[in-house]
C-alpha cells in the first residue's frame, strides 16, 4: 500500500478513573481534538479506534488491538493520540509498542505532549511513560485504600449482594433476606444433607425451573449481567451449587478481601483464608452453623458415586477401617439379593492384603441398625433425665478428649522440633556441598527429601493447631448435641439427613472369627460434637444370657448341618446339579425383576443400564 493511501489512526481511550477529571477527557472531546489536528496537518484517510471505560494498564483493549493489527498488516501509516497516557499506563509495554511503530515506519503523534516521531526523538518520552504508569499505580493505591477502609470497617465491599439477599432500601450497606432466593439456598443445603451432590442438585433445580442466580438478580436490578439475554435461565451449573455451599455469608457474616486485583491486569486472584476479614453476625443468617458445618464435612468426604443401580449409599464417606484408617467402599453381593456391604479399600489394593491384613467386611444393614438403635437409646436416656445425661456425656468427653488433646499437643511439639531440625540439616548439607564434601547429586536428593518432609510437617502442624484451637473454643458441644437430638421426636426412620447430622465417622474392626455367622465385630460410632459415645446399657439377667447362648448354639448347629449336606452332595456327585438349580432359580428371579422394571415405564437407556449391571 502506498504511503498516501495508508490509514491515519485516531485513537481515543477513557477509563473510569479519567471520568473523574471531567469533560476534557471525554471520548467526544478527544475525537474533536484529534480530527482538528489531522485536518490542520493534512493527514487524511482517518479512522477512529476507541476504547471506552478500559484502564490504560490493560493492553488487551479491543480498539487498541484492532489498531495494532492494522499496523502489523502495514495498513496504518500514522497514529494520533491526545497524549501518551491514552496509549497506555505501563511504561514497558508502551515502550515496546513505540519500538514496533518505529520498525514498521509508523508515525506517532501525541498532541498535548508535543511528541511527533516524524521530526525528532523526544528524550523525555520514556520518563513521561514512567510518570503515566506512576499515575495509574497511585490512583489504584488510593482506590484500594478507600476500599480497604470500607472493608475493614465491616461493610460489604461487593457492588451487589450475595444470592439470597437484597440491599436494604434505608441502608444500602445492609443486606436483608430475599425470601424467594433464600428458600432455594436452604433447599440446596438440605439436599446436600440428604446425600445429593452438586450435579444432582443442579439437575433437580433445573427440572423445577428455578431461576439461576444471575437471572434472578437481573430481575431485581443487581449483578453484572444487566444487559445479558439468558438463553437458558434455569440451567444451573454444579460449580454454582458448590460455590453456594462454601459461602460463610449465609451464616450472617460479612467476609471481605477473598480476592485481590493488580492495577495492571485487573484479574482477580484468590487470597488464602487466613487473610480474609470476617465480621460475624452483621446480617440475618439463612443457614444455621450446625447445618453449615455438617455440609462442609460432607463435602470434604469421598465423592459419592452411584453404583450399578444408580443408588448413593448414605454411609459412603463415613466408614473407616479401624486398623489402617483407610476409607471403606460399598459393594453388593453377586447373587440376586444385591445386599450392600463395606470392605477396607486398602485391603483390595494389589498385592491384596499388603496394606491392610483383612477386609473388615460388614453388611451396611448391620451398621444402619446399630446407628438407629444407639440414637434411640440416647433419645430414651435424654427423655428420662436430661441433666444426668448431659453430665454423663460431659464426663466421658472430658476424659477421652483430654487424652486426645494431650496426644495432639505432644505431636505438635515434636513436629515443630523436627521442622527446626530440618532447617539445620538443610543448612549443613548445603555447606557440605559448597565445601565439596558431598556431590551435587547427593545434595539434590537429600534436599528434595527434606523439603518434602518440611511441606508435610507444615501441613500437619497447621491441622493440629486448628484442632487444638477449635477444642479450646468449643465448650458447649454436649449442649449442641442435645439440641440436635431434641429436634426429633423419634428415630423410627433413619434418613440420610439424620445420618449426616449426627454421624461424624464410623470405625470398623475385624471380626473375632472369620467366616462365622455368629462372630463378634466391634463398631465405633463417632457422633458430631461429642465423639465416640455409647449409652449405658442394662446388664442382662441370667435368663437373657442363657437365651443368647441357646440362640448361638442353634446357629452353630444350623451351620454345621449345612456343611454336612454340602459334604454329602459332593461325595454323591450331586453338588453340580445343586449349583445348576441355584443358578436357574437366580436367573428366574432376575428375569422377573427386570420384567417388573420394564413394566414400570422407565426409559429404555436406563433399563438397558440396569440389565447390564444386574448380576447374572
Amino acid at each position: 500500500m502506498r504511503s498516501y493511501e495508508k490509514i491515519t489512526a485516531l485513537y481515543e481511550r477513557l477509563s473510569r478513573d479519567d471520568e473523574l477529571q471531567g469533560e476534557s477527557n471525554s471520548i467526544v472531546n478527544q475525537k474533536k481534538i484529534l480530527e482538528e489536528y489531522a485536518s490542520k496537518n493534512n493527514l487524511f484517510n482517518i479512522i477512529h479506534f476507541t476504547d471506552d471505560g478500559i484502564s490504560g494498564t490493560q493492553f488487551d483493549r479491543p480498539g487498541f488491538m484492532a489498531m495494532m493489527n492494522g499496523v502489523n498488516q502495514g495498513n496504518i501509516g500514522c497514529i494520533i493520540v491526545k497524549d501518551m497516557s491514552r496509549l497506555g499506563r505501563d511504561y514497558l509495554k508502551v515502550g515496546q509498542c513505540m519500538e514496533i511503530l518505529r520498525q514498521k515506519g509508523v508515525r506517532l503523534i501525541a498532541i498535548n505532549d508535543n511528541v511527533d516521531s516524524f521530526y525528532k526523538d523526544d528524550d523525555f518520552t520514556p520518563f513521561r511513560n514512567i510518570m503515566n504508569e506512576w499515575y495509574a499505580r497511585d490512583t489504584s493505591r488510593k482506590i484500594k485504600s478507600t476500599f480497604k477502609a470500607k472493608g475493614e470497617s465491616g461493610k460489604h465491599t461487593g457492588s451487589s449482594p450475595l444470592y439470597g439477599y437484597i440491599k436494604d432500601k434505608d441502608d444500602k450497606n445492609q443486606w436483608i433476606i430475599d425470601e424467594k432466593a433464600a428458600e432455594v439456598v436452604r433447599r440446596i443445603f438440605h439436599l446436600t444433607m440428604d446425600g445429593k451432590g452438586p450435579y444432582a442438585i443442579a439437575r433437580i433445580l433445573e427440572a423445577d425451573k428455578i431461576d439461576i442466580p444471575a437471572y434472578h438478580q437481573q430481575k431485581l436490578g443487581y449483578g453484572l449481567h444487566q444487559s445479558k439475554v439468558f438463553e437458558y435461565p434455569y440451567r444451573w451449573c454444579s460449580s454454582t451449587i458448590a460455590s453456594i455451599l462454601k459461602k460463610q455469608e449465609y451464616l450472617g457474616h460479612t467476609v471481605n478481601f477473598k480476592t485481590r486485583k493488580h492495577f495492571k491486569d485487573k484479574k482477580s486472584k484468590y487470597v488464602s483464608e487466613d487473610n480474609w476479614f470476617i465480621f460475624e453476625n452483621t446480617h440475618e443468617p439463612i443457614i444455621d452453623q450446625e447445618t453449615f458445618d455438617n455440609v462442609q464435612r460432607i463435602r470434604g468426604n469421598v465423592k459419592r458415586y452411584p453404583d450399578g443401580w444408580g443408588e448413593y449409599h448414605p454411609l459412603t464417606g463415613l466408614m473407616y477401617c479401624a486398623d489402617c484408617g483407610s476409607k471403606m467402599y460399598v459393594h453388593r453381593t453377586s447373587n440376586y439379593k444385591n445386599i450392600p456391604y463395606y470392605t477396607c479399600s486398602a485391603y483390595t489394593k494389589v498385592p491384596c492384603g499388603t496394606l491392610c491384613p483383612s477386609a473388615h467386611r460388614i453388611k451396611a444393614e448391620v451398621v444402619l441398625k446399630l446407628i438407629q438403635s444407639t440414637l434411640q437409646d440416647i433419645k430414651k436416656s435424654l427423655d428420662e433425665d436430661n441433666e444426668a445425661f448431659l453430665h454423663s456425656i460431659q464426663n466421658e468427653m472430658e476424659e477421652s478428649e483430654k487424652m486426645e488433646m494431650e496426644k495432639k499437643k505432644t505431636r505438635l511439639t515434636d513436629s515443630k522440633n523436627r521442622l527446626q531440625e530440618l532447617e539445620r540439616l538443610m543448612c549443613r548439607i548445603y555447606e557440605d556441598m559448597i565445601l565439596e564434601k558431598i556431590p551435587n547429586t547427593r545434595y539434590e536428593i537429600l534436599n528434595n527429601q527434606y523439603e518434602t518432609e518440611q511441606r508435610e510437617l507444615s501441613k500437619e502442624i497447621d491441622g493440629l493447631e486448628k484442632a487444638i484451637k477449635r477444642y479450646e473454643k468449643e465448650t458447649d458441644r454436649a449442649k449442641k448435641f442435645i439440641r440436635l437430638i431434641e429436634r426429633y421426636d423419634n428415630f423410627d426412620e433413619l434418613t440420610p439427613t439424620i445420618i449426616n447430622e449426627f454421624v461424624e465417622k464410623i470405625l470398623i474392626h475385624e471380626r473375632d472369627r472369620k467366616g462365622s455367622q455368629t462372630a463378634n465385630q466391634k463398631v465405633e460410632i463417632y457422633f458430631n460434637f461429642i465423639g465416640n459415645y455409647e449409652p449405658p446399657k442394662e446388664e442382662l439377667s441370667e435368663e437373657e444370657m442363657q437365651k443368647l447362648r441357646e440362640e448361638e448354639e442353634k446357629e452353630r448347629v444350623r451351620k454345621d448341618r449345612l456343611h454336612q449336606n454340602y459334604l454329602k452332595r459332593k461325595a454323591n456327585g450331586k453338588q453340580k446339579e445343586y449349583e445348576d438349580r441355584y443358578k436357574e432359580k437366580r436367573e428366574q428371579l432376575k428375569q422377573e425383576k427386570l420384567k417388573t422394571l420394564k413394566k414400570s415405564g422407565i426409559p429404555l437407556n436406563e433399563y438397558k443400564r440396569i440389565e447390564k449391571n444386574y448380576p447374572a
